[in-house]
């Protein structure tokens, strides 16, 4: 029923004299202190100031191509960022200029919140509004959590860090499972955190691991604004005061290995590891594995595709409480 892909994805910069204008983008009217900004930068700059999130988005959609033209399907597939080139606005215009008529968008993000759902959707919409007359339809396709292939693809990443070690013994590693921190008034108004859940769940029992943990990274508001936790860094503190000497973190909250990755779990979470005298080991994100190629090509072609709806992932109640079922983050599941 399409007759063009869009892949949305958040963006990153590509050298050193695109950071801070990136960073720019992505706080703008936020109020956010330049020091803030330059502290962050150093981020980016541990790495010559390239984030690998363009060249995983490039390699994602060569392999979804590829996907689709085995299965007879010449379908276009276009790409467009929140935040850094190719912006979504220029995109649209080119699919408009196309004749593109009608596009499933399919975001790089596999759980419901208001920042990885609504918040694209609703810049899809500002794009086509800049577009102007003739701009495409676009569908957002819905999250992607619970499908098997991304389940599956998530577990081989497992298998694959745990086979160096002892893949017939996964116990003797504490399994953490990573993602992106919200605020808890954004946690409120999704299904973020219960999906992250299951996924970790159904992830943990495809690699027999007895139980996991549920960490979060990446946070970046004021300290008076509570967000969801723990933080790795404390929970990694905690294990160790537990007596826990080897850790198996697994990104699960993420797609491919940018930089929030690459830093926070492989710079900073890995340094404190190895200062507390621990085994770190990090699994690969899903990046371009086939299984999860397949799951996005599933999404496309299937005959009654069930879009967002249209009330899905509302803005975050600015009150900023705790969510409302408190639960603890750090989950033992069997």
């Amino acid at each position: 029923m399409y007759d063009a892909i869009l892949v949305v994805s958040f963006g990153g910069p590509e050298k050193r004299e695109d950071v801070l204008p990136f960073l720019e983008n992505v706080t703008r009217g936020r109020n956010v202190p330049r020091e803030r900004l330059v502290e962050v930068a150093e981020h980016y700059y541990h790495f010559e100031g390239k984030s690998p999130i363009n060249d995983q988005c490039r390699a994602l959609i060569a392999a979804l191509r590829n996907e689709l033209t085995e299965h007879g399907s010449q379908l276009p597939i276009y790409w467009g960022n929140r935040n850094w080139h190719p912006f979504l606005t220029d995109t649209l215009r080119q699919m408009r200029d196309d004749g593109v008529r009608h596009a499933a968008a399919f975001v790089t993000s596999a759980y419901s919140s208001y920042s990885s759902c609504r918040q694209y959707r609703e810049n899809i919409a500002a794009a086509q509004a800049a577009a102007g007359e003739g701009a495409p339809k676009i569908e957002k396709l819905p999250a992607f959590y619970d499908r098997p292939g991304f389940i599956e693809a998530c577990a081989d990443r497992v298998r694959e860090a745990l086979r160096p070690f002892l893949p017939d013994e996964p116990n003797s590693f504490r399994l953490v499972i990573s993602a992106h921190s919200i605020p808890c008034s954004m946690a409120e108004t999704s299904a973020y955190e219960r999906q992250l859940r299951e996924t970790a769940s159904k992830v943990a029992k495809r690699t027999q691991f007895d139980g996991w943990d549920l960490v979060f990274q990446s946070r970046s508001g004021p300290p008076s604004q509570p967000w969801l936790g723990p933080d790795i860094l404390d929970h990694l503190r905690a294990l160790h005061a537990e007596g826990i000497r080897k850790v198996l973190v697994a990104p699960l909250g993420f797609v491919s290995d940018h930089l929030e990755v690459l830093y926070d779990l492989d710079v900073e979470a890995a340094a404190l590891a190895k200062e507390l005298g621990m085994t770190f080991v990090r699994a690969a994100t899903v990046g371009a594995h086939p299984a999860f190629i397949r799951v996005i090509r599933d999404l496309i072609v299937e005959p009654n595709p069930a879009p967002c709806p249209p009330d899905c992932c509302p803005a975050p109640i600015r009150a900023g409480r705790p969510p409302a079922s408190e639960a603890p983050s750090v989950s033992r599941s069997s």
